[in-house]
């Protein structure tokens, strides 16, 4: 395969596994980004300023044959004004596309989010026929991103990822993990919510049939895990890679409430607690065909982390 893709955000948690995975397909890569990429054999970064200036993406697109804009501003909790989130997710994106428009680049891969679609938490089972309901700057970004994207003369796909795990995971999936590992029984056993998760080979896959023409464009899919789990199950799966058996007790989740809002720590429970459960039948029957099982990922993940100290 000789066809070259501009990858953005390849020195992110995502970028760098989407950066080894498009190589090992027989890509020719081109990076963007602010800092140094990874020194990988023929690969050609290019330095870039800050997404949320104007930046002169022609020259970077010269021979490309695809673009996957995996680069952003993440979710964060703290007090990142609106603007910026517009600036860094939505208005960079419209410009990286308007210029791959004009280069004539084959197909745009955007990494939104299932933010664009909804909050933290569900009480159905969401899909793309759902109407888009963002609850946070983030999310409302990613979506007005999704579409400016529609009203270009380009064949894009937009991917709306749940909470992504892997190798080098960091934040809340990380934080589980060292949940996980304690050496004593953990009082979660009852909470049987289930939430959606995205092994980081999964989306892997994702991109790279969304790269093909077998994947219908021009239009957004979530992509998750087609089987979803509570949290107690995702912390099973973990001690399960671990050689440990689950070690959860049933504590009642009215004693947990009010454990963590005695610790301050209330935000962190309902996200516990409580469900997001996104459906990729939409992708899925397009064909995408997603290689990892969850719960042996979690452990595979798990016993990686362990053997890593």
């Amino acid at each position: 395969m000789s066809e070259r893709v501009l990858l953005t955000g390849a020195s992110g948690f995502v970028g760098r596994h989407l950066l080894h995975d498009l190589i090992a397909r027989g890509y020719k890569v081109r990076t963007a980004g602010r800092g140094t990429a990874p020194i990988i054999p023929n690969v050609e970064h290019v330095a870039i300023g800050d997404l949320g200036a104007p930046i002169d993406w022609q020259p970077l697109l010269d021979g490309v044959d695809h673009v996957v804009h995996s680069a952003g501003l993440a979710h964060a909790d703290g007090d990142i004004p609106e603007e910026r989130y517009r600036a860094v997710n939505t208005q960079a994106t419209l410009a990286l596309a308007r210029a791959a428009q004009a280069a004539g680049v084959r197909r745009f891969v955007f990494l939104s989010s299932i933010r664009a679609q909804s909050g933290p938490i569900s009480s159905k089972t969401l899909s793309e026929a759902d109407t888009p309901a963002p609850t946070d700057a983030y999310g409302r970004s990613k979506l007005a991103a999704e579409q400016e994207l529609a009203g270009l003369d380009l064949d894009w796909v937009a991917l709306r990822p749940v909470l992504v795990y892997g190798p080098g995971v960091k934040a809340n999936m990380a934080a589980l993990l060292k949940l996980a590992r304690l050496p004593v029984p953990l009082p979660l056993g009852a909470l049987s919510a289930k939430r959606s998760l995205l092994a980081i080979e999964n989306l892997a896959e994702g991109v790279a049939f969304a790269l093909t023409e077998a994947c219908p464009a021009r239009r957004s899919y979530i992509i998750a895990d087609p089987e979803p789990l509570s949290v107690a199950q995702m912390l099973a799966a973990m001690r399960a890679g671990l050689g440990r058996g689950p070690g959860l007790l049933p504590v009642p989740t009215a004693l947990l409430a009010l454990a963590a809002r005695l610790a301050g720590r209330s935000g962190a429970y309902e996200r516990l607690a409580n469900g997001l459960v996104a459906s990729p039948a939409a992708l899925l029957s397009a064909g995408w065909q997603p290689p990892a099982e969850t719960k042996a990922a979690l452990a595979e993940l798990a016993a990686n982390r362990a053997d890593a100290g």
